[in-house]
């Protein structure tokens, strides 16, 4: 047997470093950096006010940002008659131990509504109920904000579409490629006149002046280190490194809130987020090892993580995400959303353990910790009009702290920095030659020392300090000997090695992670108490001191370079909230923070561990072509369809017409057709409904399977015209059922159907098809057709029947009678739940108080759900007993039909002595009684 060696790699040019003199000016009177969530909308909104925008992206803005993944659903959408804003805000004022600025809150609360609105006229699809009225769910104990995306997986293509409208293009300049690493500051006054940077593909030194600069680059997720020890494995963005947190602080701005951390409960080992918002509204619920509810706290808080802790270091651990008690088409339902929108892989990984949600609850963990305004309370100070301490210098989304603010909050805050910023125009001065220079030098200072230590040994050890030191829980001493060892490695993060133009950023990740992680220490040092549950556990200062510290903590650089912190009093409240009565007076001037002494035995600095560099090649996805263009089956691909796939992709960034699309539509090649039918939904000219229709029915399976998902995609922006509404008609009788439940979904929510279309797909072969007739059934009161469906094989549709009987405009009790009696008791409970909205007069009063004690614990739920509506007389003896059941899910529902009877005495007594309930669910719920008497 002979041998071989492998050919070594090839050596890897180096590049040389630019001369300053060199570089690419740009010229903008609105500068956006960053190109995600809050990015887009800045751009687009400042555009629309007039001004000239340069967009900045480090990738491409068509894939870049957190949002690039996708989103499940909305965490706070105050959507009117089902949530008040006031509440809102005192729900995240409670959430946040009263560490609110209230006013910028209150913007999201206001105008998150008017967000979604506007989303939706570009085409981003927010899920409705049969009547097209916004479908709310409850996940938290008080107010209904979550309102699901079954089509989010497609939320940046349709704002990258905003983007490239023609009269868009004509305001908006996109640079892709370009990361900024400083903000420019004029000499005299301070404010932002611009930023420099560098080109990631390469090396160009670019420089940008600019009337206003709006940074909207994220959190920095890339703090902590993930429990597998992959760089990139966090549970937000690896690309958000904290870019902006530092160059914000470099500029002169305050931050605020840095000691707050953002922990999440996640999957174990995969880090990405256990969904309770997707799977708490189908049923699902987070238990120990017990199969014990065990939350207290509601979901928006950090008590609620530091609860998560607690009961996994105990011996109730290991903590566990429970689905495996839903029925399968629930489950399914749940796996179409976290297996495509949330996170790809994650069937993946769940197969590749031999685990399913049927037979196994899914282990959870805590994830790295991370700095984040949008999901916990840490950011760049902004005020109610997204404007930073530094004049003409903005920060929105996850990077502003605005608590808790999430999704619709970085649209809003991107809408208002767009808005303010718009009325500055361009700075026509000579850029800051200092500033500039020293950009230039933190740059390309890796390429003077080629072989020095590679970034991933460096961020390595930096975010291992991290998890050591500064992640939860905090004690002085460790805090200490992080600034030490943050503070040791500045000079090792200056000696980091780079050749090429990829390389350089990473290496300016590094010190970005590295000052998030200096300020992260320091201020966790600051703030001597423990507040926000887990996000700030100081052992050495265990309690909340409301007396002292019910204060924001700002840091800002100081003249002489020194991080300095001042204590500011919370601003009054808009809405009151008797929990908290934050103290007027002064700012309190703080200065540098005091390290506390470690004794160490020993040499203080150790040689680091040398860490392997050599990685394995990532295998090929299957069917992609190999260096020599040849697929993995073997087959050399047809070099005519992929040229017409490469033009076609060039000419979708030209947003093109109907007619210019045409010839790729009607391709010979099935792939070339697909794409195209992507690029339709992508660009969404006029007649793209009727062209989408209309390939419906095309012989291909992906090309149906896209235009499918096209139609529903932009639903929202698709106009109810004839020709739509004949080709939705004629894919009804096409023989993929996938088509066919795609065209009733889309003539029942653009109302080009009536009750007989309908009622006729009740007799299709394919389940899903009958249940999108059922909805469509819903959409239009057709309450005979639908009480015809009441005796369908299928389980599923007699549910979606059941409840379909409850939603619409005028439901009664009557048409339900079939149900009651169904032999399934998915369906029984089912009935019995929707007679809550039907109305539950004294006969089924006593069908559901008989039903109690039905073996399936569903049904129980469900009679218990049903004297919800009933009267108090047999309905509050009757859910008093059932708190006494076996199933907590059955007491839950007891407890939340109680709580509408709470004028009842003998409701309040039952629902007192819920207080002591095992489930904390339901005790959670108990405790709520007084809330509900006096709301």
């Amino acid at each position: 047997m002979s041998t071989t060696s492998a050919a070594p790699a090839p050596a890897v040019a180096s590049l040389s470093v630019p001369s300053l003199a060199d570089a690419t000016e740009l010229s903008c009177d609105v500068l956006v950096v960053g190109g995600g969530t809050a990015g887009t909308m800045a751009a687009l909104t400042a555009a629309e006010r007039g001004a000239n925008v340069l967009l900045l992206e480090k990738a491409h803005v068509r894939h870049s940002g957190a949002l690039a993944m996708g989103m499940d659903g909305v965490n706070n959408a105050v959507v009117p008659g089902r949530a008040e804003p006031d509440d809102y805000v005192a729900e995240i004022t409670r959430a946040n131990d009263g560490l609110v600025d209230q006013s910028t809150v209150r913007q999201t609360a206001t105008r998150g509504f008017a967000m979604v609105q506007r989303l939706e006229s570009y085409g981003v699809k927010f899920e409705k109920d049969e009547h097209g009225e916004y479908a709310v769910r409850q996940v938290h104990r008080s107010g209904s904000y979550v309102l699901p995306m079954p089509e989010g997986k497609d939320v940046k293509k349709v704002l990258y579409r905003q983007l490239r409208r023609r009269e868009m293009r004509e305001r908006i300049r996109i640079e892709n490629r370009v990361m900024p690493v400083r903000v420019l500051t004029h000499p005299d006054d301070g404010r932002a006149v611009g930023v420099a940077g560098f080109h990631t593909r390469t090396g160009e030194f670019v420089t940008v002046r600019a009337g206003a600069v709006i940074l909207a680059t994220g959190p920095c997720g890339r703090l902590g280190l993930p429990a597998s020890g992959y760089l990139y494995g966090t549970y937000e963005n690896p690309t958000n490194a904290g870019d902006g947190y530092a160059m914000a602080y470099h500029a002169g701005a305050a931050l605020t809130g840095i000691e707050c951390f953002q922990i999440n409960p996640l999957i174990k080992d995969y880090n990405g987020p256990a969904c309770a918002y997707v799977a708490n509204p189908f049923g699902g619920y987070q238990v120990n090892r017990h199969g014990e509810r065990f939350v207290e706290s509601d979901y928006w808080s950090g008590q609620m993580m530091a609860e998560f802790a607690t009961e996994l270091a105990s011996d109730r651990g290991p903590v566990y995400l429970k689905m495996s008690h839903l029925p399968e088409e629930t489950i399914g339902a749940v796996e179409s959303i976290l297996h495509t929108t949330e996170r790809p892989t994650r069937g993946t990984f769940h197969e590749g353990r031999g685990h399913d949600y049927r037979t196994h609850d899914v282990e959870m963990h805590i994830s790295e910790i991370g700095l984040c305004g949008g999901h916990s309370a840490s950011g760049v100070r902004v005020d109610a009009h997204a404007r930073t301490t530094v004049p003409r210098l903005y920060a929105a989304g996850d990077l502003a702290c605005v608590p808790h603010n999430y999704m619709i909050g970085a649209f809003v805050y991107g809408d208002l920095a767009g808005e303010d910023a718009a009325g500055y125009r361009a700075y026509e001065g000579e850029l800051p030659a200092d500033q500039l220079a020293a950009a230039h030098e933190l740059v390309y200072r890796p390429l003077r020392n080629p072989e020095g230590p590679p970034q991933p040994q460096v961020e390595y050890k930096l975010r291992r300090f991290v998890n050591d030191y500064v992640a939860p829980p905090k004690t002085g001493a460790k805090l200490s000997l992080a600034v030490e060892a943050f503070t040791r490695m500045s000079d090792e993060i200056a000696g980091m090695g780079a050749r090429t133009a990829h390389e350089l950023m990473r290496c300016a990740e590094v010190s970005f992670i590295r000052d998030c992680a200096e300020m992260a220490a320091r201020a966790s040092l600051a703030r001597t108490e423990s507040r926000w549950g887990l996000y700030h556990q100081r052992l050495d200062h265990p309690e909340r001191d409301d007396q002292g510290w019910l204060h924001h903590l700002d840091l800002r650089k100081s003249p002489s370079g020194a991080m300095e912190f001042t204590a500011r009093p919370v601003e009054p409240y808009v809405v009151p909230v008797a929990e908290f009565a934050p103290p007027a007076g002064p700012e309190r001037p703080l200065g540098e923070v005091e390290l506390v002494p470690v004794a160490t035995a020993g040499p203080r600095d150790g040689a680091p561990t040398a860490l392997r560099t050599a990685t394995e090649a990532a295998p090929a996805e299957p069917g992609a072509p190999d260096s020599a263009g040849t697929d993995r089956a073997g087959a050399a691909p047809s070099p005519a369809p992929r040229l017409r796939l490469l033009r076609l992709l060039a000419l979708v960034e030209e947003s093109p017409d109907l007619a210019a699309l045409r010839p790729y539509l009607d391709d010979t090649d099935p792939a070339v057709r697909a794409a195209a039918v992507t690029a339709l939904g992508e660009t969404a000219p006029a007649g793209t409904g009727p062209a989408l229709a209309a390939h419906l029915g095309d012989a291909e399976p992906r090309v149906r399977a896209a235009a499918a998902a096209a139609l529903r995609e932009l639903v929202e922006v698709l106009p109810a015209e004839p020709l739509l509404a004949a080709g939705l008609r004629e894919a009804l009788a096409v023989p993929d059922p996938a088509v066919r439940a795609a065209a009733l979904d889309v003539l029942r929510a653009l109302r080009l159907g009536d009750a007989a279309l309908y009622a006729a797909s009740l007799a299709d072969a394919g389940v899903e098809v009958r249940i999108q007739a059922v909805r469509a059934l819903v959409s239009v009161d057709a309450v005979e057709e639908l009480a015809g469906a009441a005796a369908d094989p299928a389980r599923e549709v007699r549910v979606a029947v059941a409840r379909g009987l409850a939603a619409v405009r005028a439901p009664a009790p009557k048409p339900l009678d079939p149900l009651l009696d169904d032999p399934d008791p998915l369906v029984r409970g089912a009935a019995l739940a929707a007679l809550a909205g039907t109305g539950c007069p004294p006969e089924y009063a006593a069908a559901a108080v008989a039903a109690l004690a039905d073996a399936a614990w569903q049904v129980r739920a469900g009679a218990a759900t049903a004297l919800r509506a009933a009267p108090p007389g047999p309905a509050v003896p009757a859910l008093a007993g059932a708190l006494a059941d076996a199933n907590a899910d059955v007491r839950k529902a007891a407890v939340l039909s109680l709580l509408p009877h709470g004028a009842d005495p003998a409701a309040r007594t039952a629902l007192a002595g819920a207080a002591d309930d095992p489930d904390a669910d339901v005790r959670a719920y108990a405790s709520r009684v007084s809330v509900t008497r006096t709301g």
